[in-house]
């Protein structure tokens, strides 16, 4: 009875002890859990807030239809498919206009025109209209305002603002308030929008309410029967996946990375719960011999792991919090990817996620410890209590063979295609990777650590360094496992980044090839006139003028939009940067060019045929694939003459200008900015110097957070080197205390300890800096173009690997002289008393 209480006690005591003993070595590996945790937490909090507040804005506007015919284009479609649709038996249908507007010039808007005259559906009610207000909204003179854009442009019910939309201005009042929380919008009568704006005959949506009695799947089909090619067919569930693909994969990327700073953890875990095995293996042999069983101590080393697991996943969950509501308040509900605009989502706190994530983080730990639990169960009490060596015979050759099927799997992974537009096979082969680089370790820790035995060096301390990383492997490869964890996933992820940001670049050297490029207005709707091109084309000065016109078209109504980009595609300033093979077109089809993105994610190849949803639905074939890092839902550029042939729109939104060699840009610029207010149109003149410098700068911000994980992981990696080199110095006290008895000096096992340490951090660097390398290729190479759907050139950050090699270095070879320092000042006699 006395011992079971007995030896629970001593288990507790022992931890308590080791952690008090070596408190870095914990917090590292609770530093390590918390990390991971905290970003997978925090990235699931930010999408699920934002996709909440886009559910609500979706509901807002659409009035909670059923089903909704929208436009594939802003241009929308014939308004004789409504009375065709509201024939249909069992549904209610409302005409909408939707056109992108502007308030006072400068804030963007939707302009929405609805029939005032039928009953609202939920959603779209304005309230009670009075007579006088009524009158004005047919007119065209007044509007319903959004209550906060109103806060946003200074106005209130009652005061005028200028609409403008189309291309066309107007003074309109502000009759009423829209329901708080809508999207940006101003409501006013259907007619009145397109005899105001210049919208006869279209539409850009029908909102479809379905009776309690009919057949959904009946209508739908009826309903499709009827559709022209340049109008979907949408519900509420495939708006919020269309919006959801926005962000899906770079949310997917930061989860999966966040997953794999987890699997960093567990493998600091595992260094760290090692080297407390490796150094009291002498006390557990003696719990052992007290009377514990196998399956108790087993359960005394999970139960540490457990603990470091419980206090990793409440610091990150608790961190994830903060870093989430930080996230929002600095980049948004798309962490500065660019993918939701106008959103300020509300943090909302998501109690089963929370335990998700908590859960991993305490398997990452608990996993970690497993290898060394077992391994401290199964040694043989006798022999332990008295050896505080390595428990692996130097003359055993290293395992290869399980390291070698994991890097074989990992390789057959990275040829696996994307699961629903994710790179899950991309991730695992990662994962592989990362676990057949720790095994690999005590075999290539020898490797590279034997040529340094035959070296002709007399120093006793680089010949007694040398044959301690060769002669105790096991230890060796326990610490170097947690440092080539932490330094392949900064190194993957650094070159990633750095490919990434180089094509990026060189892409914008070969596409910016003019001298000037003029952006019309600062919100939506701006645009350039006929009549404004010319006098442009006419200032002195401008040697070639090309324009541009960016139309989003809707194929499937589940995904987002593909830009269509209208461009002059003649002259030394219309240059595509064109990748693959190119097809020339048949001799009167339309040829167009498809993005990277818009051939993977549509399958078009050149020679393909496809149908643009324009008024007419021309068939157009496709005459080659170009390169584009700027949109990545897939963008198709058709020649500004046949955009303008099948639409007769002949507005357009840019113009790049070449200047005549010795003619000063200056000049030429303020002459295209004097044109373009003549014309009604403020403009914005940029260089391509500008331009390159502000995508950069858009570039590094989306991948903040990237480099806020790369950060970290450095930091922890460090920690976690320093703390596991520092615990394998004080557990060779012993050792230490024979070499003094057999002649050594202090001197000379400082000097070992800063060799070795400096040896061991070079061994883990170049190891890690490798794997990071093959990691990172399976991100460029399978990651990016699965779920991002384009591709790059591997380009080395020589300047960062060198640094994380050096500081490796410096990190593992200083620690072991700081804490050697003090285990040497212990008398040579009382360090080797437990052999007495």
């Amino acid at each position: 009875m006395a011992e079971r209480r007995l030896l629970p006690l001593a288990g507790r005591w022992l931890l308590g002890s080791e952690w008090r003993a070596y408190p870095g070595r914990a917090l590292s590996a609770v530093l390590a859990i918390a990390l991971g945790v905290s970003l997978g937490f925090a990235v699931h909090l930010i999408n699920a807030s934002a996709l909440g507040e886009f559910d609500k804005a979706v509901h807002a506007v659409s009035g909670a239809a059923d089903l909704t015919l929208r436009s594939a284009s802003p241009l929308g479609f014939d308004e004789m498919l409504y009375p065709r649709v509201a024939r249909l038996a069992d549904i209610d249908v409302s005409p909408v206009v939707v056109l992108p507007a502007t308030l006072d010039g400068t804030t963007p808007v939707s302009l929405e025109g609805v029939d005032l005259l039928r009953p609202a559906p939920t959603g779209q009610a304005t309230g009670p209209i009075d007579a006088g207000a009524m009158g004005g909204l047919l007119a065209g003179d007044a509007i319903y305002l959004s209550q906060g854009i109103q806060k946003i442009v200074g106005r209130a019910p009652g005061e005028t603002v200028t609409l403008t939309a189309n291309g066309r201005s107007r003074q309109v009042r502000i009759a009423g308030s829209l329901p708080e929380g809508a999207q940006p919008r101003a409501v006013m009568d259907i007619a009145a929008a397109q005899w105001r704006f210049g919208a006869l005959g279209r539409l850009q949506r029908l909102d479809v309410h379905l009776a309690p009695s009919s057949d959904g799947a009946a209508v739908r089909r009826a309903i499709r029967e009827s559709l022209p090619a340049d109008v979907v067919i949408a519900d509420a569930a495939s708006d919020v996946a269309r919006n959801d693909g926005l962000s899906a994969a770079y949310r997917v990327n930061l989860d999966m990375l966040a997953l794999i700073a987890l699997l960093t953890g567990g493998f600091l875990v595992y260094s760290a719960q090692s080297l407390s095995v490796a150094r009291r293996r002498s006390q557990l042999a003696l719990l052992r011999v007290l009377g514990m069983a196998k399956g108790s101590l087993l359960a005394q080393i999970l139960g540490e792991a457990l603990a470091l697991g419980l206090l990793g996943a409440a610091a990150g969950i608790g961190l994830g919090l903060g870093l989430a509501q930080l996230a929002l308040t600095m980049l948004g509900g798309d962490l500065g990817g660019g993918y939701f605009h106008g959103q300020a989502p509300r943090l909302v706190f998501a109690p089963w996620p929370a335990l998700v994530f908590g859960a991993l983080g305490v398997g990452a730990a608990v996993l970690g410890s497993m290898v060394p639990a077992l391994a401290a169960s199964r040694i043989a009490p006798g022999i332990a209590i008295k050896n505080a060596g390595d428990a692996v015979d130097p003359r055993t050759p290293a395992r290869v063979r399980p390291a070698l099927v994991l890097l074989a799997a990992a390789l057959g992974a990275s040829l696996l295609p994307a699961v629903g537009g994710i790179a899950l096979f991309g991730y695992i082969a990662m994962a592989l990777l990362l676990a057949g680089g720790v095994m690999l370790m005590p075999w290539l820790s020898r490797l590279l650590v034997a040529p340094l035995r035959l070296l002709p060096v007399r120093s006793v301390a680089f010949r007694l360094a040398a044959a301690r990383l060769w002669g105790a492997p096991s230890q060796a490869s326990v610490a170097l496992a947690g440092v080539l964890a932490s330094t392949a996933l900064t190194v993957a992820m650094a070159v990633m980044v750095t490919s990434f940001r180089g094509s990026v670049e060189r892409w914008l050297g070969d596409v910016l090839q003019a001298d000037l490029y003029v952006v019309a207005g600062t919100g939506a709707g701006g645009s350039f006139d006929a009549a404004t091109q010319a006098r442009m084309r006419a200032v002195p000065g401008v040697a070639w003028l090309g324009t541009l016109k960016e139309v989003p078209l809707q194929f499937d109504a589940s995904r987002p939009a593909v830009t269509l980009v209208v461009r002059t595609l003649d002259g030394p300033g219309a240059r595509l940067a064109l990748i693959g093979p190119q097809r020339t077109p048949p001799s009167g089809s339309l040829p167009v060019w498809v993005s990277e993105p818009a051939s993977r994610l549509y399958h078009w190849a050149p020679g393909d045929t496809l149908t643009l949803p324009l008024p007419g639905s021309p068939r157009a074939t496709v005459a080659g694939v170009w390169r584009d890092y700027a949109r990545q839902q897939g963008a198709i550029v058709i020649d500004e003459r046949a955009y303008t042939r099948l639409t007769g729109d002949r507005s357009r939104s840019g113009v790049s200008v070449g200047v005549m060699p010795g003619t000063p840009v200056g000049a030429v610029a303020d002459a295209l900015r004097t044109v373009a207010q003549a014309g009604g149109t403020a403009a914005t003149i940029s260089r391509p110097a500008d331009i390159r410098g502000t995508a950069l700068r858009a570039f590094d911000r989306s991948f903040l957070i990237t480099y806020l994980l790369e950060g970290i992981a450095v930091c922890v990696g460090l920690a976690g080197v320093a703390a596991t080199i520092g615990a394998q110095v004080l557990s060779r006290i012993r050792e230490f205390g024979m070499l003094r008895h057999v002649g050594a000096l202090r001197g000379d096992l400082a000097r070992m300890l800063l060799i070795e340490g400096t040896l061991l951090g070079l061994v883990g660097g170049v190891a890690g800096v490798a794997l990071g390398l093959a990691m990172s290729q399976v991100l460029i190479r399978v990651v990016n173009p699965q779920s991002f759907h384009w591709t790059m050139d591997t380009l080395l950050p020589w300047p960062l690997l060198g640094g994380v090699v050096v500081a490796l270095a410096v990190a593992t070879g200083g620690t072991a002289l700081l804490v050697g320092r003090r285990v040497l000042s212990t008398d040579a006699v009382r360090a080797v008393r437990e052999d007495w």
